[in-house]
């Protein structure tokens, strides 16, 4: 089964909710003006409520005939708008005098359509406007894997509405003004319309959605666009950032009544959308600590949500282990789904072993960014639950922390950012075995173990010695085991295989360990100067594997394709680092995906060359990527921040802001950002930096 691709549609999103239209704006398609209700006609095009699909098929027609489209675009984040011409009515001339508008809003309650039909004819017009919906209920887990499912017969009821309900999930149609007909398992609004010339008739209808099993709901939005301002001499820094902050605002999700666990609801960012739009440990960690320059009230909420599911016992079925902090949070599948084993993972799921360290590191940043001791000492136990989990982990890895795949023959085989089946693979193009050990993840141990010592410390409680003597051995393991020599240079393994042989393929998780603390200065500086070789920063970004490599492919998935989120890692940990050339290229790189994308980056794009053999003159969509991604989004903020060099340290009483020395991007200024909750300005300009706003006040400042 193929995965849908997603890259020539249009979404609208408003959590738990989201719509996804095809290229000309329908949902779904019409086989003699009846729509096909079936997964495998459209992929991910639909109507969702959650892990849940409502509608498989929203088709207008004009006079028992579907409309030229000329257009399908975004309005804003949670819209869509919809505009065809109808051919055969109006003047018979050249130019088309009647179209159709559709104008969708989606909310967390479901979808709003304003239909619009617009006369520029000189005779009357006299025609019936026909909304064709269809529904197939089926879960998300089917459409991704390309399975196709039946369409649920509607319901109409007595008052003229029409639903479906099935397995908790239920919608409900209301069109008023509108005849409803049922024909089969197809749905028809139709109403009768009769235009002078010159006229306008306007319509609308609206379906309300319910699932009765939802984990995840929307959350409140954050004021983020109306809070930070940035301008800069490149003005497309600016046009990123504030795009992403749209999309950001989309994104915001809550935990639900029975599953919010004893602290509560609370708020975090969903991965993406549309397979993503739920809670994950390593992407909802990575988007709170890229955004903590806006306030540090997501990463305490982000946190918490995480904390409440903290591993307490050993289950091999879902993953889970004490003190381990969960990979992905889903709705339970029906009896049906279990029965016809088409729910991939648990609902609750646990298999990653990156998350439980980067909850410690966002605690840690957060906890410098000024999250207040009232928001940290509460979660300290589990700082120190996750601790351990680390140190049991790398001790039943011989010293690395490891995974062993999906030993049952469910869930990720590959544990790490890149769980792709492929994604660790030797310079020759074999697959390496496992138990592997991720270069970047003993990285993010190290980091954590560091930052939780000064944790510990602050707040009087044991182990701070025990976690710095762990961290300084790691290091030097690593150091031991992780390097190697070949033909392109000494550089950084991205793993050990199963018999603990490093795996020499040259890719971009080097990057993720810039900033750590794991690498000596120099070894830094040698990792900073692998990157930006072209054989990995040329396609735009930083490749996810060198184009040296045999398994290399620009469309592959972790082998060769561009990750806006990895680019960012590594520009932030660059920059932390001082390596001033590899912040610049690889932010350069990103800037031009982010105008050949229109400010809303994906999830990951094809890492062909701008020039040479092969090249292209912009970057090539990866089909099947999410678009928005948080972590994609949250890039842009990492970078700015990056370019900035804003340090704080409020627990230590200072703030360090060194921009990045000689970055190709012009003045920089950006108001809005905060400190231990106060507003910070920051502008750069001609090789001055000038730092005011309460946010500075009481820290020792140096710039």
């Amino acid at each position: 089964m193929l995965q849908p691709w997603l890259h020539d549609l249009v979404a609208a999103l408003a959590p738990p909710v989201q719509l996804w239209c095809g290229p000309g704006g329908p949902v779904g398609s019409l086989t003699s003006a009846v729509p096909v209700p079936s997964a495998s006609a459209q992929g991910a095009q639909g109507l969702w409520c959650g892990d849940v699909r409502v509608l498989c098929a929203l088709v207008a027609t004009v006079g028992g005939s579907a409309p030229t489209p000329v257009l399908a675009a975004p309005d804003g984040a949670d819209g869509q708008l919809v505009v065809s011409v109808a051919r055969g009515l109006g003047d018979d001339a050249p130019d088309p005098t009647v179209r159709l508008e559709q104008h969708r809003r989606v909310s967390p309650d479901g979808l709003v359509e304003d239909l619009v039909l617009v006369s520029s004819a000189r005779t009357p017009v006299s025609t019936e406007v026909t909304v064709h919906l269809a529904a197939d209920l089926v879960a998300m887990d089917v459409v991704k894997g390309g399975r196709s499912a039946p369409a649920v017969a509607p319901r109409q009821d007595d008052d003229g509405g029409v639903g479906w309900q099935r397995d908790g999930v239920s919608a409900q149609v209301v069109a008023p003004g509108a005849a409803v007909v049922v024909r089969g398992a197809v749905a028809e609004l139709t109403w009768r319309v009769d235009l002078a010339p010159g006229q306008r008739w306007s319509a609308s209808w609206r379906l309300d959605a319910r699932d009765a099993g939802a984990v995840v709901a929307g959350a409140p939005r954050a004021g983020w666009a109306d809070q930070l301002g940035v301008a800069s001499g490149d003005q497309r820094l600016a046009r990123w950032v504030a795009r992403s902050l749209e999309d950001l605002e989309a994104l915001r999700m809550r935990t639900t009544g029975g599953d919010a666990g004893p602290m509560g609801d609370d708020v975090f960012m969903a991965a993406g959308a549309p397979w993503y739009f739920t809670l994950f440990g390593r992407d909802s960690l990575w988007s709170a600590r890229m955004l903590l320059p806006l306030g540090t009230d997501l990463a305490a909420s982000t946190l918490r949500v995480l904390a409440a599911r903290q591993g307490t016992e050993d289950d091999p079925a879902t993953g889970e282990e004490p003190g381990k902090v969960l990979h992905e949070l889903r709705r339970a599948a029906s009896e049906a789904e279990q029965a016809g084993g088409t729910a991939f993972l648990p609902p609750v799921y646990y298999g990653t072993v990156d998350a439980t360290s980067l909850w410690v590191c966002l605690l840690h940043d957060a906890w410098r960014w000024g999250l207040p001791a009232a928001d940290v000492e509460p979660l300290l136990p589990h700082l120190e639950a996750a601790l351990e989990w680390m140190a049991t982990a790398a001790e039943r890895g011989g010293g690395f922390l490891r995974y062993a795949g999906a030993g049952s023959g469910t869930g990720l085989a590959n544990q790490g950012w890149k769980d792709s089946g492929d994604a660790v693979q030797w310079s020759d193009g074999r697959l390496a075995a496992g138990p592997i050990a991720l270069c970047e993840v003993q990285g993010y141990a190290h980091e954590a173990a560091v930052g939780a010592a000064a944790l510990l410390d602050a707040f009087g409680r044991a182990g701070g010695q025990r976690w710095r003597a762990w961290a300084a051995e790691l290091a030097v393991r690593f150091r031991e085991r992780f390097w190697v020599e070949g033909e392109l240079g000494r550089h950084v393994a991205i793993a050990l295989d199963a018999s603990g042989a490093p795996v020499d393929s040259v890719t971009s998780n080097p990057g993720h360990l810039l900033g750590t603390g794991l690498l000596t200065p120099a070894e830094s500086a040698l990792v900073a100067r692998r990157l930006v070789q072209p054989d990995l920063a040329e396609g735009r970004g930083l490749r996810t594997m060198s184009s040296l490599m045999a398994g290399y492919s620009p469309l592959s998935y972790h082998g060769g394709s561009v990750w806006t989120h990895d680019t960012a890692i590594a520009i932030t940990g660059a920059a932390r680092d001082g390596h001033a050339e590899a912040v610049a290229v690889l932010s350069a790189g990103l800037l031009d995906a982010a105008e050949a994308f229109g400010y809303r980056v994906p999830e990951l794009h094809g890492g062909e060359a701008r020039s040479g053999p092969g090249g292209v003159p912009a970057p090539v969509p990866y089909p099947a990527s999410c678009r928005p991604q948080a972590w994609s989004a949250a890039s842009a903020v990492a970078v700015l921040t990056a370019l900035l060099g804003v340090r704080p340290d409020v627990p230590g009483g200072r703030l360090s802001v060194a921009p990045v020395p000689g970055a190709p991007f012009g003045a920089l200024r950006a108001c809005g950002l905060q400190v231990a909750g106060s507003p910070l300005r920051v502008a750069v300009e001609d090789g001055s930096v000038s730092v005011s706003g309460e946010g500075a006040e009481g820290l020792t400042v140096t710039a």
